[in-house]
């Protein structure tokens, strides 16, 4: 029965420690004499000694938290700036202007984890011809590899002077190359240029809207590639929209399109 009391008390007094002192030393009567507090540290500590599984769990725990949080902060930026996600002209975009659903991309073509995705997307995009794609070019390897910079920039230029099929054109053929992770090089990006006839002496300056989606990227919370935002087109909330920071598949994509359009009145 001893040991029992021993345990009960050890786990309660972890959680407590891990998660509600900082609270307890607020207030300005203490909760337990420095005599109890020692003797509960070292029950704790033996418990924690013979039981290590425990420090995984509330480990888990914590993480599990800090996700949710950070999910819910993502899905909050996301509603506070979701025109600036959906309205951006200069952003290629694929797809009906009307549509009712629309998938927001951000990515980098040297992003490995974006190369696998890619034929993911791509099969997504042919089997809802209905769903608007926004594609926002965020280059976060150019320091890295240049090549990133001049893809991206080479990408939104394609956009803004031949449209969305030219542009959906190039994008593909990037991840086709299968060059990744610094292998993309300067004739790979020229030769998927010249398959969609890009004019480069009459290329806009892209510079702006590179910056804009940096930007906006930062205010969403999104700090890698790929991240993923699947929503309403209009009236989008945090009960019928997805945030996904990161590497998904196909089949979640199509599981946050069918809820998006769920939630349309």
């Amino acid at each position: 029965m001893l040991a029992v009391k021993r345990t009960a008390l050890a786990m309660l007094m972890t959680s407590a420690l891990l998660s509600g002192m900082a609270n307890a030393a607020e207030k300005a009567t203490p909760v337990f004499t420095p005599e109890q507090e020692a003797r509960i540290g070292e029950i704790a500590k033996d418990y924690l000694l013979a039981h290590p599984e425990v420090l995984v769990e509330v480990s888990q725990k914590l993480q599990a938290q800090q996700q949710e949080k950070q999910q819910q902060a993502m899905t909050a930026a996301v509603i506070q700036h979701q025109a600036a996600l959906l309205n951006d002209k200069g952003t290629p975009s694929y797809g009906p202007a009307d549509a009712k659903v629309t998938v927001v991309e951000f990515f980098d073509y040297q992003c490995i984890y974006c190369a696998r995705l890619a034929p993911e997307l791509e099969k997504v995009i042919k089997a809802n011809p209905g769903i608007r794609f926004v594609f926002k070019e965020l280059p976060i390897f150019a320091s890295r590899w240049p090549a990133s910079l001049t893809a991206a920039k080479t990408g939104l230029q394609i956009y803004q002077q031949k449209g969305s099929e030219a542009y959906l054109q190039y994008h593909n053929a990037m991840y086709a190359t299968g060059h990744n992770e610094g292998k993309l090089t300067d004739a790979d990006i020229t030769a998927a240029a010249k398959a969609v006839k890009l004019d480069v002496k009459t290329a806009p300056d892209v510079q702006g809207t590179l910056e804009g989606i940096g930007a906006l990227a930062q205010q969403l919370g999104f700090s890698g590639t790929p991240a993923l935002v699947i929503m309403p087109s209009s009236g989008a909330s945090a009960d019928n929209m997805t945030v996904i920071p990161g590497f998904t598949d196909g089949e979640t994509l199509n599981a946050a399109i069918q809820k998006a359009a769920g939630g349309i009145r």
